[in-house]
């Protein structure tokens, strides 16, 4: 696996494969070409939370592949299916670093991917 688009679908054994400098890589080129704004710091958060997806999706975390094709049918392609749950990891993550809880909870977790919804997400609601 040489190149990443996160419109098409991951092979999960090649995704694996790669170590994860590659992937986040890969991610990283992909959007490197897109007229986005991003500096490059957030650029490189941005690419670890999609390979954080893309991982979970490969090794079908409970509930990711579920909410990954439930969101891709009510709508959303798979990069913004990619940026919803990534936003609920970002959030989760955020909340561990600025010590609003103090660990991950896996529950909670699960309960934000089964309230997701891609109308949720297009109003900025996740």
């Amino acid at each position: 696996m040489d190149t990443y688009n996160p419109n098409k679908v991951v092979e999960p054994e090649n995704w694996l494969a790669l170590d994860e400098a590659t992937r986040i890589e890969l991610v990283h080129d992909f959007h490197i070409g897109l007229d986005h704004e991003l500096t490059e710091d957030a650029l490189s958060v941005h690419s670890s939370i999609h390979v954080i997806v893309e991982n979970q999706l490969a090794m079908k975390v409970e509930l990711i592949p579920e909410t990954f094709a439930r969101l891709m049918r009510q709508g959303l392609n798979r990069h913004e299916t990619i940026h919803a749950i990534g936003a609920i990891i970002s959030a989760d993550i955020f909340d561990v670093m600025n010590g609003i809880v103090e660990e991950f909870s896996p529950k909670k977790y699960r309960r934000k991917l089964e309230k997701i919804t891609a109308k949720r997400w297009l109003k900025g609601q996740y």
